[in-house]
């Protein structure tokens, strides 16, 4: 190779440099709101953070307004497949606990979605920011099995405390029980 082909370090950093832009270019970013990426659902801006952001998220939400926790509830997407409609940055998990926060003042609401892995499904409690979630938080674990660590009650609240298995998982194996119905009357 001669001195004529061979790159100079300004082509080599030029090169470098339009990697990088070409690769930010293709790459989708993430919009962010509050630190968290963020979509849209139905005119409803949705918050997906991580299990790692989630209490510190709720409650700086709470400082500015949202007071009222008005939903908490799992999520089982086993055979769901890629598309849940994540922003980028965001990786699907089997199971997600999404939860609702409303302002009053703003008269607005925003969704959290939070990916819980199936090898690990556990999520900080919000029972010290907003008390009302003592309860959904013990129908999640009752039904998803995704504990909530620091709930001051983490037990079973609608399946009796024997029961084994979580049934609204969805490879959760069905009784199997046959029902026996009563025929209806067909005489008036």
């Amino acid at each position: 190779m001669s001195d004529a082909e061979t790159p100079s370090i300004d082509d080599a950093e030029l090169a470098e440099e339009s990697v990088e832009e070409v690769l930010e270019e293709e790459l989708p970013q993430p919009e962010l709101l509050h630190g968290v990426p963020v979509s849209e659902s139905r005119g409803q801006v949705v918050l997906h953070p991580s299990r790692d952001e989630y209490v510190a998220l709720v409650s700086s939400l709470r400082e500015l307004g949202y007071w009222m926790c008005v939903d908490l509830c799992g999520v089982d997407y086993l055979g769901y497949g890629p598309n849940r409609n994540l922003p980028a940055g965001v990786a699907p998990e089997r199971f997600e606990v999404v939860v609702g926060l409303l302002s009053h003042s703003d008269r607005s609401r925003i969704r959290l979605r939070v990916q819980i892995p199936e090898s690990d499904p556990e999520l900080a409690t919000l029972f010290l920011i907003h008390p009302s979630v003592e309860n959904p938080e013990r129908e999640v674990f009752d039904m998803f099995g995704i504990r909530f660590d620091g709930h001051p009650d983490m037990t079973r609240i609608l399946m009796p405390d024997e029961w084994v298995g979580h049934p609204l998982r969805k490879d959760y194996e069905l009784g199997r029980i046959p029902v026996q119905f009563k025929g209806a009357s067909t005489a008036r």
